[in-house]
């Protein structure tokens, strides 16, 4: 911890020397990523956070970092010892980081943050506020850097052309849906900068960000050509004739703050300034009319077509294939050789990297044994690194990344005796998991609509999660994706309306600090479903084909609905997949997906 001291006190000489009283460092790249490379790990450089979302303020005599529920113990853990507050979002007595800032701003005094790091609407949101106070920003200076002596350079990993047998769609017939869009707003230019779409856009992908195969890049879309800024190093020849074919021009990473400054006054710019960071927002001249609109490629993204479609069901089958092989694995292995989490993570690894068409897992597995379940988004390390022993769960949250797609699923398997409140837990956690996967509900619901029915046989008990039940999921791409999402609450940004196309998942949960933590989680596709004097109903086909462990269930918390919505899928798996397996693994699957039965 005496780094992190050490590093706060530099910090606070270069915000001196740069005339700034607070500064605050985002969990960010200049793209307004979810997760980011690591040269981008400011904020866990800074404070010894190594949870995937904060943000960090420091003042001159103060430091806090607000992060969300998931991350509640895994922060409380990490900052002890560093002078640095934990501030829980979305707890009553949780300041705003705004409200934070301008409490702690002195008159007339001076925010500074990277502006590329911080979105456009953030940065103006800011500056507003603190104009209150006769307070301004600065953000043309990264503080940081200077102290950061051994700091990994950005990322320039060899980009790959995704072709049509994949995508299902060419570059040229996405950029005319940009191109029509922009028409349709009477706009002369849209600067997108939000890494996954661009990866969409122009069907490239490549590893730039761990589990994220995107390509650190910015695009300006004209009508009669496209502009892409990379490093051109990444780019093979297949990538080259693709973008000479559809008259997409390839300029330096960099060139982009340059670029926007030579819109001329009176031009119409499209920018999502909820993406959009706030360096490239102050470099577009004044005078130039910008269209803030949230980015048409997102919403058109999540809507995947026929061919994305069999191909992300094709890349499930493949996965199931490896979690059922470790499932069996580890049922017959727990207590006879030494498991850990570490050992178990590298051992489904293993078996997903055994599938044709896996490129990489699509986030960091979380393997999670009993209490370190609690934890939403553990990660096991070499020092939290637990020995699984023939008791209790393993809560195993993981994914693939495959030309055919990407999977997320989460398994929540028995390993021997649990008590019957665990029991319970799994149960109600199961019921909900699959009252949502059997909706059926009008064209025009959202996420918030129908989220009560995955909540209401934990909230009738009295219990609930802090995070959301499930979020949109890319094509080889990220595995958090807008705009689709289930929650209870409204969020700005992913709450759409449900269309058919939209994968999501379905992933319930029961987090007890201490004791154990429980999480089963699918991926769903939207179809269209009976159509009649009330409209358009739409629904819900499972494409994560691994049964559901039915040894932690207790079948009084369960009515006969329930049990067929359970026996349902397990048919389901069995006919999908088990034309891969045989002998003892086969003999296992037909047990795993028997029907459940009260007597």
């Amino acid at each position: 911890m005496s780094d992190i001291i050490t590093r706060l006190q530099q910090l606070r000489k270069n915000m001196k020397s740069a005339g700034v009283d607070i500064y605050m460092i985002p969990t960010a790249d200049f793209h307004d990523s979810e997760y980011a490379g690591t040269h981008f790990a400011e904020r866990e450089f800074m404070s010894g956070f190594t949870g995937s979302a904060g943000t960090l303020v420091v003042t001159m005599n103060e430091a806090a970092l607000w992060t969300d529920g998931r991350y509640f113990l895994q922060a409380a853990k990490q900052l002890e010892g560093t002078g640095i507050d934990l501030m829980k979002m979305g707890q009553s007595d949780t300041p705003e980081i705004a409200d934070y800032i301008y409490d702690k701003l002195p008159k007339k005094g001076v925010l500074g943050f990277d502006g590329r790091t911080v979105s456009a609407n953030e940065g103006i949101d800011l500056a507003d506020k603190l104009a209150a106070k006769k307070g301004t920003v600065k953000y043309d200076e990264d503080l940081v850097d200077s102290i950061w002596k051994d700091r990994p350079p950005i990322s320039t990993e060899p980009a790959f052309f995704l072709p049509e047998k994949y995508t299902g769609r060419s570059i040229g017939d996405k950029l005319s849906f940009v191109r029509n869009f922009m028409k349709e707003k009477d706009c002369d230019a849209y600067v997108l900068t939000s890494l996954d779409d661009i990866a969409w856009l122009y069907n490239i992908r490549g590893n730039d960000i761990p589990c994220n195969p995107v390509v650190m890049a910015y695009s300006v879309i004209l009508q009669n050509k496209a502009i892409l800024f990379l490093d051109e190093r990444v780019l093979n020849d297949e990538l080259r004739q693709e973008f000479a074919k559809n008259k997409i021009k390839v300029k330096p990473y960099n060139d982009i703050y340059r670029y926007v400054k030579k819109f001329d006054k009176g031009e119409k710019v499209l920018a999502d300034l909820s993406r959009v960071n706030y360096a490239i927002f102050g470099n577009i001249p004044g005078g130039v009319n910008i269209i803030d609109e949230y980015n048409p490629t997102t919403l058109e993204k999540s809507k995947k077509n026929d061919t994305e479609i069999a191909n992300i069901k094709n890349a499930h089958v493949k996965d199931a294939v490896a979690m059922v092989k470790f499932i069996y694995w580890l049922k017959t292995h727990i207590g006879k050789e030494k498991i850990t989490e570490l050992s178990a993570s590298d051992y489904l690894e293993g078996l997903r990297a055994e599938q044709e068409g896996f490129i990489e897992i699509s986030f960091t597995t979380i393997a999670a044994y009993n209490e370190n379940a609690a934890m939403l988004h553990y990660e096991p390390t070499k020092e939290s690194d637990t020995e699984l022993a023939p008791r209790g769960f393993l809560l195993v949250d993981s994914g693939g990344q495959y030309y055919e797609g990407t999977t997320d699923i989460t398994r929540t398997i028995v390993l021997g005796d649990i008590p019957a409140e665990w029991k319970r837990d799994y149960t109600l956690t199961l019921k909900g998991n699959m009252n949502l996967a059997n909706a059926h509900f009008l064209a025009g619901c959202t996420g918030v609509n129908l989220d009560i029915l995955c909540r209401a046989p934990l909230w009738n008990m009295g219990l609930d999660y802090r995070c959301g039940t499930g979020h949109g999921v890319g094509y080889l791409l990220n595995v958090h994706e807008a705009p689709n999402s289930f929650r209870w609450k409204v969020r700005e940004g992913d709450n759409a309306v449900f269309e058919p196309g939209m994968i999501t998942t379905d992933e319930p949960g029961v987090y007890t600090t201490n004791s154990h933590g429980i999480r089963i989680e699918n991926e769903m596709l939207c179809v269209k479903d009976v159509e009649n004097e009330y409209g358009q109903f739409l629904k819900f086909e499972p494409v994560t084909y691994v049964p559901i462990d039915k040894e932690a269930i207790d079948i009084k918390y369960l009515n006969d609905e329930d049990i067929k919505q359970i026996n349902d899928y397990h048919k389901m798996v069995f006919e999908k997949i088990a034309s891969h397996f045989s002998g003892d693994e086969l003999e296992w699957l037909k047990q795993a997906c028997a029907p459940l039965s009260r007597f």
